[in-house]
């Protein structure tokens, strides 16, 4: 070797050392406002924890703070400021590709200078909104990231906590202690939105493939019962989902590629010196990506893409103005091969198409009134369209009409809610929301039982809600918060109206443990579809017998206790009972047809609210927080589902599986200082979904599965059991940050019975099985 080449050598060696070993740092930057007024603290002390030497901060009069050349890796900072509770926010993930960017809310304090025990890692499951005391946790965006089969969505982040189940594995639905999905409230910047989810059904809470970029996402509230009186038209749960800000100082950019989706988000200031910014996320599905360059990708062609965003333009006088919103179009076709020698199954000989686009775009505007009152209104247009159409080749193979829905739902929301703090210890939330909806829905199918076509719905028609809530929240001392509330829920059409009452408390019977108690009334309006029925009478006349259906209503009950057994260990017991009543059922005595056990779509009967049902359960969860690069969460529940329809039995509903046990950990392992390769593991073993018996005579003379309906929900399906596996390698270079992840979903290949079907090719009942092994890969650089 040449004395030329080998000093090349080493200047190339030594380069890449340096490289792997060199110290890469990133800034982290943010806001500390109060947590009532959203008003800034100029003058707070900011201390980045066990850095030496101590690095530390004081934030500006715009209450702006930065701590600059900061190292990749966990870190946790402190914020102190006088008369307010000292705060420590765990746990901030710094990458180098991109600045960290915080909005941080404290509480005052109700002495002023009283001496505060910091226990930070208490206060990192407590809720973003301080008037919910029971059955509220705050998730992080690292957590949808880090869950095994998570893939970045919430609602299947979601069933790694009590009391939640999957309601189906090839989607995100989820049942809450006992309920149907249906009883699910999305909510993004304090206003309801549709369901943000691709593939979704109408009526239903969840889908396919989450549209919500995790990009946009800030910590956000999942609440399981007895939710505060803010919220509203809902029995079973609450996400409600806060955006953050794209980076005002500085343009970033995320490209992501993996098998659900190809993802391009850029974020960054308009102008130098103007604090507003943008935020936005695109992405398409990979598998069309892959269609439309003539790789075979199966029998069905399936196709998403989605856009999120959000846009914060701050003034001087006029207060904060954001524009944010999300839409995501979805659709699948399946065309029957003519060829009858190549159809196993009855459904290979259907031409299927189907769709599905939601969307809401809105304009929120923030006002500081003054020091201490805060007023957000918004104004949102959302809605969704969905659409089905089945067709079945004759012998001849010439479609045959089956079946053709086509549902367009558009609402305007107009909301108006203003905080207002009346001193240290008592605060108020006060507030409307207006809903418009606007509706055309179409639905025909064919009977095969007189082989004529039939017109369940055929509608145009509007209708409108008046939602009211006020609550209180009162620390009486440090040790004892009292929070009451009333909602009020009105529908204008047919006049139905509901007057709800709320409450909780909590004690904290020592520095570490506390105790809780809450209540609500709840309602639900039906779904638009059920209240525009309509019925052909024997005299050819039709009538529409839901028009004046009432509200589904619950009483809830929570208990809790909560007990820090170390610093970064919690665990947390709760106890619920839910009263369901004024539940709508079909009016038919020998019918066991009741809106509680609907998961979809609309139940086209004549109904009436005669119908009761109750949930109870009790539930545990044991988490520690990550610590020393290991977090692990188990959480457990022993619970019943029951309903009641005219029939006057009481039934299990179809999700009472009375009981559920998960597990969920994850550890990440260091090396070279800017590398981190993470193992995440879950799994999941809950009873199995109650199910009905089939007619087999019965679909034997029809050629379609029908079922013993006197029978309804009096079989059970095997446990459910899975188990998910996420392995993921980052690395930190100069000025970006690449990610490699595999995500498996039911890794052990587990086979979950998913139900029963009755098979007209073979004139059998078959067995049809939930997902098989499911492996994601992403790669992901932010820069």
């Amino acid at each position: 070797m040449t004395p030329q080449k080998f000093l090349l050598a080493c200047n190339f060696f030594l380069f890449n050392l340096f490289a792997q070993g060199q110290v890469l740092t990133q800034t982290i930057r943010g806001t500390v406002v109060d947590k009532i007024t959203q008003s800034s603290l100029p003058g707070a002390s900011v201390v980045l924890i066990n850095s030496n030497p101590l690095l530390g901060t004081t934030t500006d009069v715009d209450g702006n703070f930065k701590l600059s050349q900061i190292p990749v890796g966990t870190h946790s900072i402190r914020i102190s400021f006088i008369g307010y509770k000292d705060i420590t926010v765990p746990n901030i993930v710094v990458n180098s590709g991109k600045e960290v960017v915080l909005t941080i809310p404290v509480e005052e304090e109700i002495t002023e200078l009283a001496e505060i025990i910091i226990r930070p890692d208490v206060e990192k499951n407590k809720p973003l909104n301080e008037m919910a005391t029971v059955s509220t946790r705050t998730f992080s965006v690292e957590e949808t990231r880090k869950f095994a089969a998570a893939v970045n969505d919430p609602a299947r982040a979601a069933i790694s906590f009590a009391g939640v189940v999957s309601a189906d594995d090839g989607n995100n639905s989820i049942s809450i202690r006992g309920n149907s999905p249906t009883g699910l409230l999305w909510r993004m910047e304090g206003v309801d939105i549709p369901n943000p989810n691709h593939f979704a059904d109408v009526g239903s809470s969840g889908g396919g493939i989450s549209i919500l970029s995790s990009q946009l996402l800030s910590n956000s509230d999942f609440s399981t019962g007895a939710f505060p009186a803010e919220y509203g038209n809902a029995l079973a749960g609450v996400f409600d989902l806060n955006l953050r800000k794209g980076n005002n100082e500085k343009r970033e950019y995320t490209v992501q590629a993996g098998f659900l989706g190809t993802d391009l988000a850029a974020e960054g200031p308009f102008s130098e010196n103007y604090r507003g910014s943008y935020l936005i996320n695109y992405r398409y599905s990979t598998l069309s990506i892959l269609s439309k360059l003539g790789v075979n990708v199966g029998d069905a062609v399936t196709n998403f893409q989605d856009l999120s965003y959000h846009i914060f333009l701050p003034t001087n006088k006029l207060g904060n103005f954001s524009l944010f919103g999300f839409g995501g179009l979805s659709d699948q076709n399946q065309f029957a091969e003519k060829d009858s020698a190549n159809w196993e199954n009855e459904y290979q000989r259907y031409n299927a198409n189907y769709f599905s686009n939601t969307g809401a775009a809105g304009v929120k505007h923030a006002l500081t009134l003054n020091g201490k009152s805060y007023l957000q209104s918004s104004v949102v247009f959302s809605g969704n369209d969905h659409g089905y159409q089945e067709e079945r080749l004759d012998n001849s193979y010439n479609p045959q009409f089956n079946f053709k829905s086509n549902y367009i739902n558009r609402k305007i929301t107009l909301s108006s809610v203003l905080h207002h703090k009346v001193n240290s210890q008592s605060s108020i939330r006060s507030g409307m929301y207006l809903n418009r909806y606007l509706f055309n829905l179409k639905k025909r199918q064919l009977n095969h039982e007189t082989n004529l076509e039939e017109e369940p719905l055929n509608s145009l028609a509007h209708a409108s809600t008046l939602q009211l809530f006020t609550q209180w929240n009162y620390r009486a001392t440090e040790e004892l918060t009292f929070n009451t509330g009333i909602h009020f829920l009105y529908l204008t059409d047919n006049k139905t109206y509901s007057i709800e009452p709320r409450a909780s408390l909590q004690y904290n019977l020592t520095k570490t443990s506390a105790i809780s108690l809450g209540y609500g009334l709840h309602s639900q309006m039906q779904t638009i579809g059920v209240y525009e029925t309509q019925l052909e009478q024997p005299d050819g006349s039709v009538i529409y017998p839901n028009k004046n259906l009432g509200f589904n209503k619950a009483h809830h009950v929570v208990v809790g206790y909560d007990q820090s057994l170390t610093r970064h260990l919690r665990l947390k017991t709760e106890a619920y009972y839910q009263h369901l009543f004024n539940i709508a059922v079909e009016n038919d005595p020998t019918s066991p047809v009741s809106s509680l056990v609907v998961e979809e779509g609309y139940v086209n009967v004549a109904m009436i609210n005669a119908g009761l049902g109750r949930n109870y359960g009790l539930e545990l969860t044991l988490e520690q927080f990550l610590h020393n690069n290991l977090y692990f969460l188990l959480s457990g529940s022993l619970y019943s589902s029951k309903y009641k329809s005219l029939e006057g039995i009481w039934r299990n509903t179809r999700f009472n599986g009375n009981h559920a046990l998960s597990f969920t950990a994850g550890k990440e392992f260091i090396w070279n200082k800017n590398r981190v390769f993470g193992v995440n593991l879950r799994t999941i073993y809950t009873g199995g979904f109650r199910t009905t018996p089939i007619d087999i005579e019965k679909s034997q003379a029809l050629g379609e599965t029908r079922y013993f309906e006197n029978l309804a929900f009096t079989e059970q399906l095997p446990d459910y059991f899975r188990a998910d596996l996420r392995v993921s390698l980052k690395r930190n270079r100069p000025q970006a940050t690449h990610t490699l992840a595999l995500d498996i979903q039911n890794v052990t290949n587990h086979q979950n019975l998913g139900g029963q079907y009755y098979e007209p090719r073979s004139g059998e009942i078959q067995k049809w099985y939930m997902l098989s092994l499911l492996p994601v890969l992403s790669y992901r650089v932010e820069f």
